[in-house]
Protein backbone atom coordinates (compact mmCIF):
# COMPACT_ATOMS: atom_id res chain seq x y z
CA UNK A 1 0.00 0.00 0.00
CA UNK A 2 2.84 2.40 0.85
CA UNK A 3 4.54 1.56 -2.46
CA UNK A 4 1.27 2.27 -4.32
CA UNK A 5 0.84 5.60 -2.50
CA UNK A 6 4.39 6.61 -3.34
CA UNK A 7 3.89 5.75 -7.04
CA UNK A 8 0.64 7.69 -7.17
CA UNK A 9 2.25 10.72 -5.54
CA UNK A 10 5.15 10.54 -7.98
CA UNK A 11 2.80 10.44 -10.97
CA UNK A 12 0.83 13.41 -9.67
CA UNK A 13 4.00 15.40 -9.10
CA UNK A 14 5.35 14.42 -12.54
CA UNK A 15 2.05 15.36 -14.20
CA UNK A 16 2.00 18.74 -12.47
CA UNK A 17 5.62 19.34 -13.43
CA UNK A 18 4.86 18.52 -17.08
CA UNK A 19 1.80 20.73 -17.17
CA UNK A 20 3.72 23.55 -15.52
CA UNK A 21 6.35 23.24 -18.24
CA UNK A 22 3.67 23.62 -20.92
CA UNK A 23 2.00 26.52 -19.14
CA UNK A 24 5.36 28.15 -18.56
CA UNK A 25 6.25 27.85 -22.26
CA UNK A 26 2.86 29.29 -23.23
CA UNK A 27 3.15 32.18 -20.75
CA UNK A 28 6.67 33.03 -21.95
CA UNK A 29 5.48 32.98 -25.53
CA UNK A 30 2.58 35.31 -24.81
CA UNK A 31 4.72 37.90 -23.03
CA UNK A 32 7.62 37.71 -25.49
CA UNK A 33 8.52 41.15 -26.88
CA UNK A 34 7.91 40.00 -30.47
CA UNK A 35 4.25 39.43 -29.55
CA UNK A 36 3.73 42.78 -27.85
CA UNK A 37 1.29 43.93 -30.51
CA UNK A 38 0.37 40.49 -31.82
CA UNK A 39 -2.93 38.64 -31.71
CA UNK A 40 -2.61 35.07 -30.45
CA UNK A 41 -5.02 32.16 -30.32
CA UNK A 42 -3.72 28.94 -28.76
CA UNK A 43 -5.25 25.78 -27.36
CA UNK A 44 -4.02 22.29 -26.53
CA UNK A 45 -6.36 19.56 -25.33
CA UNK A 46 -5.91 16.04 -24.01
CA UNK A 47 -7.92 13.92 -26.43
CA UNK A 48 -8.30 11.09 -23.96
CA UNK A 49 -10.20 13.10 -21.36
CA UNK A 50 -11.08 16.33 -23.18
CA UNK A 51 -9.27 18.49 -20.62
CA UNK A 52 -7.62 21.73 -21.75
CA UNK A 53 -3.86 21.55 -21.21
CA UNK A 54 -3.21 25.25 -21.85
CA UNK A 55 -4.75 28.10 -23.80
CA UNK A 56 -4.47 31.74 -24.86
CA UNK A 57 -7.54 33.45 -26.33
CA UNK A 58 -8.68 30.05 -27.59
CA UNK A 59 -11.90 31.45 -29.10
CA UNK A 60 -10.29 34.44 -30.83
CA UNK A 61 -10.76 34.01 -34.60
CA UNK A 62 -7.74 35.10 -36.67
CA UNK A 63 -6.29 34.78 -40.14
CA UNK A 64 -4.92 31.24 -40.09
CA UNK A 65 -3.23 30.90 -43.53
CA UNK A 66 -2.78 27.34 -44.79
CA UNK A 67 -3.95 25.56 -41.65
CA UNK A 68 -7.35 26.40 -43.16
CA UNK A 69 -6.79 23.39 -45.44
CA UNK A 70 -7.79 21.11 -42.57
CA UNK A 71 -11.42 22.08 -43.16
CA UNK A 72 -11.82 20.95 -46.81
CA UNK A 73 -9.56 17.91 -46.39
CA UNK A 74 -11.42 16.68 -43.31
CA UNK A 75 -14.87 17.22 -44.82
CA UNK A 76 -13.89 15.73 -48.20
CA UNK A 77 -12.67 12.56 -46.49
CA UNK A 78 -15.80 12.41 -44.33
CA UNK A 79 -18.43 13.31 -46.95
CA UNK A 80 -16.95 12.06 -50.22
CA UNK A 81 -14.92 9.21 -48.79
CA UNK A 82 -11.19 8.53 -49.11
CA UNK A 83 -11.59 6.52 -52.31
CA UNK A 84 -13.87 8.94 -54.16
CA UNK A 85 -12.76 9.89 -57.68
CA UNK A 86 -14.11 12.36 -60.19
CA UNK A 87 -14.03 12.05 -63.97
CA UNK A 88 -13.19 14.09 -67.03
CA UNK A 89 -15.49 12.86 -69.79
CA UNK A 90 -14.98 13.02 -73.55
CA UNK A 91 -18.05 12.91 -75.81
CA UNK A 92 -18.81 13.38 -79.49
CA UNK A 93 -21.75 14.65 -81.49
CA UNK A 94 -22.61 13.60 -85.01
CA UNK A 95 -21.58 10.37 -86.71
CA UNK A 96 -18.37 8.68 -87.83
CA UNK A 97 -18.27 7.50 -91.43
CA UNK A 98 -16.30 4.63 -92.96
CA UNK A 99 -13.32 6.95 -93.62
CA UNK A 100 -12.97 7.83 -89.94
CA UNK A 101 -14.47 11.30 -90.33
CA UNK A 102 -16.59 12.64 -87.48
CA UNK A 103 -19.31 14.93 -88.75
CA UNK A 104 -19.72 16.72 -85.41
CA UNK A 105 -17.66 17.97 -82.45
CA UNK A 106 -15.62 16.53 -79.60
CA UNK A 107 -16.72 17.79 -76.18
CA UNK A 108 -14.49 17.68 -73.09
CA UNK A 109 -16.63 17.89 -69.96
CA UNK A 110 -14.68 18.88 -66.87
CA UNK A 111 -15.31 17.17 -63.55
CA UNK A 112 -13.05 19.32 -61.39
CA UNK A 113 -10.08 16.93 -61.42
CA UNK A 114 -7.05 18.82 -60.03
CA UNK A 115 -4.75 15.79 -60.35
CA UNK A 116 -4.84 15.71 -64.16
CA UNK A 117 -1.32 16.30 -65.49
CA UNK A 118 -0.13 17.33 -62.02
CA UNK A 119 3.55 17.17 -61.11
CA UNK A 120 2.53 15.44 -57.89
CA UNK A 121 1.18 12.46 -59.82
CA UNK A 122 3.37 12.42 -62.95
CA UNK A 123 6.99 11.88 -63.80
CA UNK A 124 8.87 15.06 -64.63
CA UNK A 125 8.36 16.09 -68.29
CA UNK A 126 5.56 13.50 -68.61
CA UNK A 127 2.79 15.63 -67.11
CA UNK A 128 1.03 16.17 -70.45
CA UNK A 129 1.39 12.60 -71.70
CA UNK A 130 -2.30 12.00 -70.99
CA UNK A 131 -3.14 14.28 -73.93
CA UNK A 132 -1.25 11.98 -76.29
CA UNK A 133 -3.01 9.02 -74.70
CA UNK A 134 -6.35 10.64 -75.47
CA UNK A 135 -5.33 11.09 -79.11
CA UNK A 136 -4.39 7.40 -79.26
CA UNK A 137 -7.76 6.46 -77.77
CA UNK A 138 -9.50 8.45 -80.47
CA UNK A 139 -7.52 6.71 -83.21
CA UNK A 140 -8.30 3.30 -81.73
CA UNK A 141 -11.98 4.18 -82.03
CA UNK A 142 -11.44 4.90 -85.71
CA UNK A 143 -11.69 8.68 -85.63
CA UNK A 144 -9.07 10.32 -87.88
CA UNK A 145 -10.74 13.60 -88.75
CA UNK A 146 -13.11 15.89 -86.87
CA UNK A 147 -15.14 18.10 -89.16
CA UNK A 148 -16.27 20.20 -86.23
CA UNK A 149 -14.37 21.57 -83.21
CA UNK A 150 -12.79 20.53 -79.95
CA UNK A 151 -15.00 22.09 -77.28
CA UNK A 152 -14.03 22.47 -73.61
CA UNK A 153 -16.77 22.71 -70.99
CA UNK A 154 -15.83 23.65 -67.42
CA UNK A 155 -19.18 25.32 -66.75
CA UNK A 156 -20.41 23.03 -63.98
CA UNK A 157 -17.73 24.51 -61.71
CA UNK A 158 -18.41 28.12 -62.68
CA UNK A 159 -16.13 30.87 -63.93
CA UNK A 160 -15.72 32.96 -60.81
CA UNK A 161 -11.93 32.68 -60.71
CA UNK A 162 -10.17 33.22 -57.40
CA UNK A 163 -12.08 33.19 -54.10
CA UNK A 164 -12.83 36.37 -52.17
CA UNK A 165 -9.92 37.85 -50.23
CA UNK A 166 -7.02 36.68 -52.41
CA UNK A 167 -4.43 39.41 -52.83
CA UNK A 168 -3.37 40.70 -56.25
CA UNK A 169 0.27 39.92 -55.43
CA UNK A 170 -0.68 36.24 -55.08
CA UNK A 171 -3.07 35.43 -57.91
CA UNK A 172 -0.60 35.79 -60.77
CA UNK A 173 1.83 33.34 -59.17
CA UNK A 174 1.64 29.54 -59.29
CA UNK A 175 0.33 29.26 -55.73
CA UNK A 176 -2.50 31.65 -56.65
CA UNK A 177 -3.85 29.45 -59.46
CA UNK A 178 -7.62 29.05 -59.21
CA UNK A 179 -9.42 25.71 -59.51
CA UNK A 180 -12.21 25.15 -62.00
CA UNK A 181 -13.96 22.44 -63.95
CA UNK A 182 -11.00 21.70 -66.23
CA UNK A 183 -7.61 21.77 -64.53
CA UNK A 184 -4.28 20.46 -65.78
CA UNK A 185 -0.56 20.89 -65.21
CA UNK A 186 -1.43 22.31 -61.77
CA UNK A 187 -2.96 25.27 -63.68
CA UNK A 188 0.59 26.60 -63.93
CA UNK A 189 2.58 28.26 -66.68
CA UNK A 190 6.36 28.49 -66.59
CA UNK A 191 8.10 31.72 -67.53
CA UNK A 192 11.67 30.94 -68.53
CA UNK A 193 14.04 33.89 -68.21
CA UNK A 194 17.72 34.45 -68.94
CA UNK A 195 19.68 36.79 -66.70
CA UNK A 196 22.91 38.64 -67.35
CA UNK A 197 25.10 40.87 -65.20
CA UNK A 198 23.82 42.36 -61.95
CA UNK A 199 21.54 45.33 -62.55
CA UNK A 200 20.64 44.40 -66.12
CA UNK A 201 17.17 43.47 -67.30
CA UNK A 202 16.31 39.79 -67.51
CA UNK A 203 15.20 38.39 -70.86
CA UNK A 204 11.96 36.42 -71.15
CA UNK A 205 12.77 33.62 -73.59
CA UNK A 206 9.84 31.20 -73.33
CA UNK A 207 6.43 30.53 -71.79
CA UNK A 208 5.31 26.93 -71.30
CA UNK A 209 2.66 25.92 -72.08
CA UNK A 210 2.42 28.73 -74.63
CA UNK A 211 -0.70 30.84 -74.00
CA UNK A 212 -2.21 32.28 -77.21
CA UNK A 213 -2.57 36.07 -76.95
CA UNK A 214 -0.67 36.37 -73.67
CA UNK A 215 1.05 39.76 -73.18
CA UNK A 216 3.77 40.00 -70.53
CA UNK A 217 5.34 43.22 -69.27
CA UNK A 218 8.76 42.27 -67.95
CA UNK A 219 10.79 44.47 -65.60
CA UNK A 220 12.76 41.75 -63.79
CA UNK A 221 16.37 42.63 -62.96
CA UNK A 222 19.40 40.43 -62.39
CA UNK A 223 20.64 40.83 -58.83
CA UNK A 224 22.85 39.33 -56.15
CA UNK A 225 20.09 37.11 -54.79
CA UNK A 226 20.04 33.38 -54.12
CA UNK A 227 16.67 32.45 -55.55
CA UNK A 228 13.38 33.54 -57.03
CA UNK A 229 12.41 37.02 -55.84
CA UNK A 230 10.09 37.77 -58.76
CA UNK A 231 6.35 38.37 -58.56
CA UNK A 232 3.81 37.89 -61.33
CA UNK A 233 0.70 40.07 -61.44
CA UNK A 234 -2.43 39.27 -63.42
CA UNK A 235 -5.95 38.08 -62.73
CA UNK A 236 -8.12 35.17 -63.89
CA UNK A 237 -9.14 35.23 -67.58
CA UNK A 238 -6.98 38.29 -68.33
CA UNK A 239 -4.23 37.87 -70.89
CA UNK A 240 -2.07 40.67 -69.52
CA UNK A 241 0.67 39.73 -67.05
CA UNK A 242 3.38 41.78 -65.37
CA UNK A 243 6.48 40.28 -63.84
CA UNK A 244 8.68 42.32 -61.50
CA UNK A 245 11.42 41.75 -58.92
CA UNK A 246 14.85 40.15 -58.96
CA UNK A 247 16.46 36.91 -60.08
CA UNK A 248 20.02 35.60 -59.65
CA UNK A 249 22.53 37.04 -62.12
CA UNK A 250 24.06 35.14 -65.03
CA UNK A 251 21.58 32.30 -65.34
CA UNK A 252 20.92 30.80 -68.78
CA UNK A 253 17.54 29.44 -67.81
CA UNK A 254 15.61 30.41 -64.68
CA UNK A 255 12.00 29.27 -64.27
CA UNK A 256 9.40 31.45 -62.58
CA UNK A 257 6.01 29.77 -62.21
CA UNK A 258 2.76 31.64 -62.69
CA UNK A 259 -0.96 30.87 -62.76
CA UNK A 260 -2.78 30.02 -66.00
CA UNK A 261 -5.09 32.85 -67.08
CA UNK A 262 -7.70 30.45 -68.49
CA UNK A 263 -7.17 26.70 -67.87
CA UNK A 264 -10.31 25.73 -69.82
CA UNK A 265 -9.05 27.42 -73.00
CA UNK A 266 -5.41 26.38 -72.67
CA UNK A 267 -6.50 22.80 -72.00
CA UNK A 268 -8.28 22.50 -75.33
CA UNK A 269 -5.45 24.32 -77.15
CA UNK A 270 -2.92 21.77 -75.84
CA UNK A 271 -5.25 18.90 -76.70
CA UNK A 272 -5.47 20.19 -80.26
CA UNK A 273 -1.65 20.13 -80.50
CA UNK A 274 -1.59 16.51 -79.38
CA UNK A 275 -4.30 15.55 -81.85
CA UNK A 276 -2.51 17.26 -84.73
CA UNK A 277 0.80 15.64 -83.76
CA UNK A 278 -0.92 12.25 -84.07
CA UNK A 279 -2.32 13.16 -87.48
CA UNK A 280 -5.90 13.84 -86.34
CA UNK A 281 -7.37 16.73 -88.32
CA UNK A 282 -9.68 19.17 -86.51
CA UNK A 283 -11.34 21.26 -89.20
CA UNK A 284 -12.82 24.04 -87.07
CA UNK A 285 -10.25 24.41 -84.29
CA UNK A 286 -11.14 24.93 -80.65
CA UNK A 287 -13.95 26.51 -78.64
CA UNK A 288 -14.83 26.87 -74.97
CA UNK A 289 -18.20 27.26 -73.32
CA UNK A 290 -17.08 30.48 -71.62
CA UNK A 291 -15.32 32.25 -74.50
CA UNK A 292 -17.85 31.26 -77.15
CA UNK A 293 -20.87 31.57 -74.85
CA UNK A 294 -22.07 28.11 -75.80
CA UNK A 295 -25.11 26.43 -74.33
CA UNK A 296 -24.27 23.25 -72.46
CA UNK A 297 -25.64 20.22 -74.32
CA UNK A 298 -27.67 17.42 -72.81
CA UNK A 299 -24.72 15.06 -72.58
CA UNK A 300 -26.67 11.91 -71.77
CA UNK A 301 -29.32 12.48 -74.44
CA UNK A 302 -27.60 14.27 -77.32
CA UNK A 303 -23.96 13.12 -77.18
CA UNK A 304 -22.11 9.81 -77.12
CA UNK A 305 -19.48 9.06 -74.49
CA UNK A 306 -16.15 8.17 -76.08
CA UNK A 307 -14.07 7.58 -72.96
CA UNK A 308 -13.36 9.11 -69.56
CA UNK A 309 -10.36 9.76 -67.35
CA UNK A 310 -10.56 9.15 -63.60
CA UNK A 311 -8.88 11.44 -61.09
CA UNK A 312 -6.71 10.37 -58.20
CA UNK A 313 -8.61 9.57 -55.01
CA UNK A 314 -9.72 12.13 -52.44
CA UNK A 315 -7.22 10.64 -49.98
CA UNK A 316 -4.34 11.02 -52.47
CA UNK A 317 -5.28 14.61 -53.26
CA UNK A 318 -5.83 15.42 -49.57
CA UNK A 319 -2.38 14.01 -48.80
CA UNK A 320 -0.59 16.48 -51.07
CA UNK A 321 -2.96 19.26 -49.98
CA UNK A 322 -1.69 19.02 -46.40
CA UNK A 323 1.76 17.50 -46.93
CA UNK A 324 2.97 20.15 -49.37
CA UNK A 325 0.23 22.73 -48.78
CA UNK A 326 -1.05 22.77 -52.37
CA UNK A 327 -3.58 25.59 -52.66
CA UNK A 328 -5.03 24.35 -55.95
CA UNK A 329 -5.79 20.95 -54.44
CA UNK A 330 -7.52 22.48 -51.41
CA UNK A 331 -9.73 24.59 -53.67
CA UNK A 332 -10.38 21.59 -55.89
CA UNK A 333 -11.58 19.50 -52.94
CA UNK A 334 -13.77 22.39 -51.82
CA UNK A 335 -15.29 22.67 -55.30
CA UNK A 336 -15.80 18.92 -55.52
CA UNK A 337 -17.79 19.01 -52.27
CA UNK A 338 -20.17 21.50 -53.82
CA UNK A 339 -20.40 19.63 -57.10
CA UNK A 340 -21.08 16.33 -55.36
CA UNK A 341 -23.79 17.96 -53.25
CA UNK A 342 -25.82 19.79 -55.88
CA UNK A 343 -24.01 19.82 -59.22
CA UNK A 344 -22.55 23.27 -58.53
CA UNK A 345 -18.76 23.15 -58.19
CA UNK A 346 -18.28 26.78 -57.22
CA UNK A 347 -16.40 28.02 -54.15
CA UNK A 348 -19.58 29.23 -52.45
CA UNK A 349 -21.29 25.91 -53.04
CA UNK A 350 -18.39 24.04 -51.42
CA UNK A 351 -18.27 26.44 -48.48
CA UNK A 352 -21.98 25.78 -47.86
CA UNK A 353 -21.29 22.04 -47.64
CA UNK A 354 -18.53 22.66 -45.08
CA UNK A 355 -20.79 24.96 -43.08
CA UNK A 356 -23.62 22.43 -43.07
CA UNK A 357 -21.30 19.60 -42.09
CA UNK A 358 -19.86 21.32 -39.02
CA UNK A 359 -22.83 23.31 -37.76
CA UNK A 360 -24.14 20.53 -35.50
CA UNK A 361 -20.75 19.01 -34.67
CA UNK A 362 -18.67 21.92 -33.39
CA UNK A 363 -19.23 25.48 -32.21
CA UNK A 364 -18.90 27.50 -35.41
CA UNK A 365 -19.44 30.91 -33.80
CA UNK A 366 -17.11 33.50 -35.38
CA UNK A 367 -15.84 30.97 -37.93
CA UNK A 368 -15.46 32.68 -41.32
CA UNK A 369 -14.28 30.78 -44.41
CA UNK A 370 -13.92 32.34 -47.85
CA UNK A 371 -11.78 29.65 -49.46
CA UNK A 372 -10.35 26.20 -48.84
CA UNK A 373 -6.64 26.96 -49.01
CA UNK A 374 -6.21 29.80 -46.53
CA UNK A 375 -4.89 32.25 -49.09
CA UNK A 376 -7.84 34.55 -48.35
CA UNK A 377 -7.00 37.28 -45.84
CA UNK A 378 -10.71 37.43 -44.95
CA UNK A 379 -10.84 34.05 -43.21
CA UNK A 380 -11.23 34.00 -39.44
CA UNK A 381 -10.56 30.78 -37.49
CA UNK A 382 -9.75 30.22 -33.83
CA UNK A 383 -7.60 27.65 -32.09
CA UNK A 384 -10.84 26.34 -30.57
CA UNK A 385 -12.30 25.77 -34.04
CA UNK A 386 -9.24 23.79 -35.08
CA UNK A 387 -9.12 21.72 -31.90
CA UNK A 388 -12.83 20.96 -32.15
CA UNK A 389 -12.28 19.74 -35.72
CA UNK A 390 -9.25 17.68 -34.68
CA UNK A 391 -11.11 16.19 -31.72
CA UNK A 392 -14.07 15.21 -33.92
CA UNK A 393 -11.81 13.62 -36.51
CA UNK A 394 -9.92 11.68 -33.81
CA UNK A 395 -13.14 9.73 -33.15
CA UNK A 396 -14.02 9.24 -36.82
CA UNK A 397 -13.65 5.95 -38.67
CA UNK A 398 -11.59 8.01 -41.13
CA UNK A 399 -9.13 9.24 -38.51
CA UNK A 400 -6.12 7.29 -39.77
CA UNK A 401 -6.73 8.41 -43.35
CA UNK A 402 -6.99 12.01 -42.18
CA UNK A 403 -3.94 11.91 -39.92
CA UNK A 404 -1.88 10.28 -42.68
CA UNK A 405 -2.14 13.52 -44.71
CA UNK A 406 -0.21 15.46 -42.05
CA UNK A 407 3.54 16.01 -42.41
CA UNK A 408 5.68 15.01 -39.42
CA UNK A 409 7.81 17.49 -37.49
CA UNK A 410 11.51 17.18 -38.21
CA UNK A 411 10.83 14.48 -40.78
CA UNK A 412 8.66 15.41 -43.76
CA UNK A 413 6.63 17.86 -45.80
CA UNK A 414 6.25 21.50 -44.89
CA UNK A 415 7.35 20.89 -41.27
CA UNK A 416 10.50 18.89 -41.99
CA UNK A 417 12.57 21.49 -40.10
CA UNK A 418 10.08 22.05 -37.25
CA UNK A 419 11.28 20.80 -33.82
CA UNK A 420 14.33 19.26 -35.51
CA UNK A 421 16.42 17.70 -32.76
CA UNK A 422 13.79 18.57 -30.14
CA UNK A 423 11.24 16.52 -28.25
CA UNK A 424 8.61 17.25 -30.89
CA UNK A 425 10.57 15.62 -33.69
CA UNK A 426 8.61 12.64 -34.96
CA UNK A 427 5.80 13.33 -32.46
CA UNK A 428 4.11 16.41 -33.93
CA UNK A 429 1.77 15.78 -36.88
CA UNK A 430 0.68 19.19 -38.08
CA UNK A 431 -0.46 21.45 -40.88
CA UNK A 432 1.49 24.68 -41.08
CA UNK A 433 0.35 28.08 -42.29
CA UNK A 434 2.34 31.13 -43.38
CA UNK A 435 1.36 34.53 -44.76
CA UNK A 436 2.86 37.96 -44.20
CA UNK A 437 2.74 38.50 -40.41
CA UNK A 438 0.79 35.26 -39.96
CA UNK A 439 2.12 31.94 -38.64
CA UNK A 440 0.10 28.95 -37.54
CA UNK A 441 0.24 25.24 -36.79
CA UNK A 442 -2.56 22.80 -36.00
CA UNK A 443 -2.56 19.06 -35.57
CA UNK A 444 -1.85 16.16 -33.28
CA UNK A 445 0.95 15.32 -30.84
CA UNK A 446 1.79 11.86 -29.55
CA UNK A 447 3.59 12.77 -26.33
CA UNK A 448 6.44 10.85 -24.74
CA UNK A 449 4.15 9.84 -21.87
CA UNK A 450 1.59 8.30 -24.22
CA UNK A 451 -0.90 11.15 -24.30
CA UNK A 452 -2.81 12.05 -27.46
CA UNK A 453 -3.02 15.81 -27.87
CA UNK A 454 -4.77 18.11 -30.30
CA UNK A 455 -3.40 21.64 -30.58
CA UNK A 456 -3.58 24.83 -32.61
CA UNK A 457 -1.54 28.00 -32.43
CA UNK A 458 -2.17 31.09 -34.58
CA UNK A 459 -0.28 34.37 -34.39
CA UNK A 460 -1.03 37.50 -36.41
CA UNK A 461 1.07 40.68 -36.56
CA UNK A 462 4.15 39.47 -34.68
CA UNK A 463 7.19 41.73 -34.67
CA UNK A 464 9.90 39.44 -36.03
CA UNK A 465 10.71 37.18 -38.95
CA UNK A 466 8.67 34.09 -39.77
CA UNK A 467 11.61 31.86 -38.89
CA UNK A 468 12.02 33.54 -35.49
CA UNK A 469 8.36 33.17 -34.51
CA UNK A 470 8.56 29.56 -35.64
CA UNK A 471 11.46 28.87 -33.26
CA UNK A 472 9.49 30.44 -30.41
CA UNK A 473 6.48 28.25 -31.22
CA UNK A 474 8.73 25.20 -31.16
CA UNK A 475 9.28 25.73 -27.42
CA UNK A 476 5.56 25.15 -26.84
CA UNK A 477 5.40 22.15 -29.16
CA UNK A 478 8.43 20.51 -27.56
CA UNK A 479 6.89 21.04 -24.12
CA UNK A 480 3.66 19.42 -25.28
CA UNK A 481 5.63 16.49 -26.66
CA UNK A 482 6.98 15.91 -23.16
CA UNK A 483 3.63 16.40 -21.43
Amino acid sequence: MQKYAFSLSFLLIFSAFSQNNVEKAVANFEKDAVNKNAEISFLAIDLQNGVNIAKINAEKALTAASTTKLFPTAVAIEVLGSNKKTKTRIYYSGEVNSKGELSGDIWIRGGGDVSLGSKYFSKETQELQFLNDWADSLLKKGIKKINGSLIADASEFGYNGTPKGWHESDIGNYYGAFAGGLNFYDNTIKLILKTYSTGSKAELIEVFPAVPGLSISNSVLAAKVQGDEATIFGGPYYLNRKITGNLPSNRDRFIVKGSMPDPENLFVQELLKSFEAKGIVVAKGTKTVRLNQLAKPNYEKDLILLFQQESKTVKEIAFWTNYKSVNLFAEGLLNLLGFNSNGDGSTNSGLKVIEDFWKDKINTSNLILNDGSGLSRLNAISAQHFCDLLKYMSTSKNYEDFKSTFPVAGKSGTISSLCKGGSGEGRVFAKSGTLNNTKSYAGYIDSKTGKKIAFAVIVNNFNCSSSEIKSKMETILNALAEY
